[in-house]
């Protein structure tokens, strides 16, 4: 208990609880320029360390501090009283020899302070390769940290270098463990009869996947008939990973610590290895495969009537893609011979979709409009081009039939009360609310729903904007005043979606949540209840996998579209202000997608002043605004892969937000005006 720091030795050496001594326990959460900050175990703001400070602890270790004063902000300024455990225990970074002392700089800016690498710890190191150091001796008050490399990756620009950078920066898996390979080599290459016991054989029905061209590996199996006025029978058939991995076993504990598959462009990092995400468990045409289904009956209004799940052999009689199924739906290209059969069956899906879209207008959830962007690369693996994600109604589709089934599995598992992990996102909190607000009235704007706002009041919201010049800027704001969706045991509803319970069931190939899932919908199903206890942990733990993922697919874009950059310094684009700080302004530009900053100093003679809850900059001197929004055209001067920073300046602004608002209201106004009298205001009689 001393040891983590649930109890401390007062200065008569007597063990006394940290709260009694006005101790805090958290998190060192280390910032590029040396200081740092200590992020409470127990919630509240976060205090101030000092370079001096952080110069004993890493980004990332655990500390027990007291309050030593103010800064000159007035935020609490912390002095470290014991540091509870170092948790940097292998770094990524770039290794240097200089004037015979050896040194790393982490590849986390987050860890300012330099590494120690003595000459006989460097191995066949050279000076500027990437490598990995184990951290043999941690940072103290009075000695550096002292590393010995442990990998040699290469080259820093080296193909695919940001992959393996991102892989150990992030502390993502990626390595399967011996008893993992071992056990996953013991599994048949297809399903056997025994396993075909207990289960319902729905192999005649035409289930197909649906999914982009580069899948590999599918999670799940739709079929749709129309039942006349009764409305639909949608099968949504999802991969049964329970039947195959049980809890506790070598491939369920990798598939806990990993939380997720990690897709990179050219990569994927799977939950689970190859031989089951790819083979076993994979929903691939033309064989049969295990899985557990969710049957519904959907009324015309697109309701869910009724649904049932089983666990069921399937047979997929086709892998289709996105653009194949859109491209027959709306008359483009006709399927071959052997895949007209479907056509019916795709078609019902399709009027099914429609249905359903019309009940989630309904049920007022939230759809942002967004654009993902997918790196082209050539032959030599070579970035080519950055192009939009351009999303169908076929996607949509898949996406309207998993949403049915998840909202199922909720229902199931929240009615029969098993314990189970939500998708839980909350609506937005007091503050970002009142922000939100405060921005709006900027626009004439109001959200409705008070102080409460439920998800048809953003819906309502967006549809009243969603044809004017500046609904980009107003859609950012309001999706980030929303929070973030987690995963917790205890059933909040899902604000975005406008549903009371939800969770995620259809995805167990790269979810580890769905896996759960499966297997408290089997507990239901065999009358039995799965233990909570453990739950919430197990939430806050995919929770933060989720995150790593995210965290680690940002920066191998990010690298990639600096490296891309390299060879456009010099180039004008137009773009849109898509972030103010109180240091500048992040620009995404238009035709490839990508951002980089334009620093103030590169703004003009003047002292501009940040207006966080606007959004906005303001010059002193000259009241010149730069704001979320704006168009503005620059030109890149800088592009970085050291740090994949992207620095632009600014050539012109183009028009503001505010002026495109105005520009709307007026045209809107001057539209109202010009609309000809009635025949009465013209003749002074009525017309029959």
């Amino acid at each position: 208990m001393q040891r983590d720091g649930q109890l401390m030795l007062n200065r008569k050496r007597q063990l006394c609880l940290p709260d009694k001594l006005d101790l805090i326990k958290g998190r060192v959460e280390g910032h590029p320029d040396g200081f740092g900050f200590v992020v409470p175990e127990e919630g509240g703001d976060d205090l101030f360390l000092s370079p001096k400070e952080m110069h004993r602890v890493l980004h990332g270790d655990k500390v027990l501090v007291r309050v030593a004063g103010f800064d000159k902000r007035g935020r609490r300024e912390a002095k470290i009283v014991e540091v509870l455990e170092h948790v940097n225990q292998f770094v990524v970074g770039r290794y240097y020899l200089e004037g015979g002392v050896g040194f790393l700089i982490a590849e986390n800016r987050r860890i300012n302070q330099d590494i120690l690498v003595p000459p006989e710890n460097a191995g066949n190191a050279k000076s500027g390769q990437v490598v990995t150091v184990e951290i043999v001796t941690q940072p103290g008050a009075h000695n550096e940290a002292v590393g010995r490399v442990t990998e040699i990756l290469g080259s820093f620009t080296g193909p695919g270098m940001e992959i393996e950078i991102a892989l150990r920066k992030h502390d993502l898996p990626y390595v399967f463990p011996p008893d993992v390979e071992a056990q996953a080599s013991k599994l048949p290459s297809k399903v056997q009869k025994k396993d075909m016991a207990g289960r319902e054989d729905i192999r005649h029905l035409p289930l197909v996947t649906i999914d982009g061209e580069t899948a590999r590996d599918f999670d799940d199996a739709v079929y749709c008939e129309p039942l006349g006025r009764s409305g639909y029978r949608l099968v949504v058939a999802i991969a049964d990973v329970s039947h195959y991995v049980k809890p506790k076993d070598a491939l369920d504990t990798e598939g806990f610590n990993r939380g997720n598959s990690v897709y990179f462009p050219r990569r994927v990092i799977p939950m689970l290895p190859e031989a089951l995400s790819n083979g076993l468990c994979s929903l691939n045409p033309e064989v049969d495969r295990l899985s557990m289904v969710c049957d519904m009956r959907i009324t015309t209004a697109g309701s869910i009537k009724e649904y049932r799940f089983y666990p069921a052999v399937i047979y997929s009689h086709a892998r289709l893609t996105y653009n194949q199924v859109w491209d027959w739906l709306s008359g483009v290209a006709k399927p071959e011979k052997k895949q007209a059969a479907l056509m019916p069956h795709l078609e019902a899906l399709d009027k099914l979709f429609r249905t359903l879209l019309k009940a989630r207008a309904k049920r007022g959830a939230i759809d942002f409009g967004s654009t993902e962007t997918q790196i082209i690369f050539d032959d030599n693996g070579k970035i080519k081009e950055i192009v939009p994600v351009i999303r169908n109604d076929a996607h949509r589709i898949i996406e309207e039939c998993m949403l049915a089934a998840n909202v199922c599995a909720s229902d199931y598992l929240h009615e029969n009360k098993q314990p189970a992990l939500f998708r839980v996102h909350e609506g937005p909190t007091p503050e970002k609310l009142a922000a939100l607000r405060g921005f709006l009235a900027e626009f004439g704007l109001d959200l409705g729903g008070g102080d409460k706002p439920h998800a048809k009041d953003y819906a309502a919201l967006l549809e009243k904007i969603k044809d004017r010049p500046d609904h980009g800027l107003l859609q950012t704001v309001m999706l980030r005043s929303l929070r973030q969706a987690i995963y917790s045991p205890d059933n909040k509803g899902h604000f975005g979606l406008a549903y009371e319970a939800y969770t995620h069931f259809t995805s167990p190939i790269r979810r580890y949540p769905d896996l759960l899932v499966h297997r408290g919908i089997k507990a239901v199903l065999l009358g039995e209840k799965l233990p909570a206890k453990g739950l919430a942990e197990i939430g806050v733990h995919c929770s933060m996998t989720e995150r790593r993922a995210d965290d680690a697919t940002r920066d191998v874009d990010a690298w990639l579209k600096t490296y891309f950059m390299q060879d456009r310094i010099g180039d004008e684009y137009n773009g849109t202000v898509s972030a103010v700080t109180s240091f500048g302004m992040f620009v995404a530009i238009d035709e490839i997608f990508i951002e980089g900053l334009v620093h103030v100093s590169e703004l003009g003679q003047d002292y501009f002043h940040y207006d966080q809850a606007k959004h906005m900059m303001l010059g002193e001197r000259t009241g010149k605004k730069y704001r979320l929004g704006d168009r503005v055209r620059i030109k890149v001067m800088r592009a970085d892969i050291e740090t994949s920073k992207i620095d632009f300046s600014l050539v012109e602004q183009e028009n503001s937000a505010l002026d495109m608002q105005r520009a709307f209201a007026q045209s809107a106004s001057e539209k109202k005006s010009s609309k000809p009298r009635s025949a009465k205001s013209r003749s002074g009689s009525k017309q029959k």
